[in-house]
């Protein structure tokens, strides 16, 4: 069994795409997976699969959603391997507040020199840096003041959903601690 993790793009922000975690665990498992785990109101989600590929898994999650929920949200699947990879990858990882570090995780990492554009947004003291699975912007200023993150967010950003450095490594630990 590979363990994965499931990201859903814009989901339970606002009143728009509710989904309760107890609903979207009940979904994985009634597709065959094992051991799943919510992290969070915002769908993350780790779990064990004992065959597909990351982009399958994604489909048919979402796929899922689709006709058993009725919500329409695009989902990224990544291996327990290639989220260890992305958070050694991360140049900002000692940023002092870990909130205002955003990941962004993409399907297809083809994508990512796309993520370029959001280039002539960062303003010092502002850190952005494209990874070999991922993306990374530093907000020191925090977030919601940063033009850059706000393109990430936005239009630049549709291929990927984004999660802050914290989540991730609560993501990691969840990993860790179903493999133990």
């Amino acid at each position: 069994m590979t363990t994965y993790i499931a990201l859903l793009r814009g989901i339970n922000v606002g009143k728009a795409k509710r989904i309760a975690m107890a609903d979207l665990r009940a979904l994985l498992e009634g597709l065959g997976y094992t051991d799943v785990a919510t992290l969070l109101n915002s769908g993350n989600v780790v779990f064990k699969a004992s065959k597909g590929t990351p982009k399958k898994l994604a489909t048919d999650i979402s796929a899922a959603i689709a006709s058993r929920l009725g919500i329409e949200v695009p989902v990224i699947v990544v291996s327990a391997k290639a989220l260890a990879l992305i958070a050694r990858e991360n140049p900002f990882a000692s940023a002092d507040d870990p909130s205002r570090l955003l990941v962004a995780f993409v399907a297809d990492a083809s994508v990512l020199a796309a993520m370029s554009a959001i280039t002539p947004h960062v303003m010092a003291p502002e850190q952005f840096h494209i990874g070999s699975q991922a993306a990374y912007l530093h907000c020191a200023s925090g977030i919601l003041e940063s033009k850059a993150a706000e393109a990430l967010l936005g239009k630049v950003g549709k291929a990927a959903t984004t999660r802050n450095w914290a989540t991730v490594q609560k993501l990691q630990a969840l990993v860790e601690e179903g493999q133990r």
